[in-house]
């Protein structure tokens, strides 16, 4: 899945940096250019996913994740869910706990 997303975060990049106003310059000064456009909208890009990323761990938690379920889905351990979103999980936030097995 890395792979795709990385694909199409590239690809969404320079498409961006094309609109980029073009250089004064001769080819030199192009090729500066685009790096700098596309460097400038990936930083946007990686802002935006951090903000939509924070916005997803909350929507979980108070969907009834805790931070087992949260770190693993992005990639991290609980402990580093908590340090990356501390306070998301309170002791007023819902929590889904899974039914214990019922006996016959």
């Amino acid at each position: 899945m890395t792979d795709l997303v990385t694909e199409a975060v590239d690809a969404l990049a320079l498409r961006c940096a094309q609109y980029a106003a073009p250089p004064p310059g001769g080819p030199d000064e192009s090729a500066r250019h685009h790096a700098l456009a596309q460097l400038q909208v990936l930083v946007q890009v990686e802002r935006a996913a951090q903000r939509l990323a924070d916005q997803a761990a909350r929507a979980a938690a108070a969907a009834g994740a805790g931070y087992p379920a949260i770190g693993r889905a992005s990639g991290m351990s609980r402990q580093g869910a908590r340090r990356r979103w501390p306070g998301l999980i309170t002791s007023g936030t819902p929590r889904h706990t899974p039914s214990a097995p019922r006996s016959s």
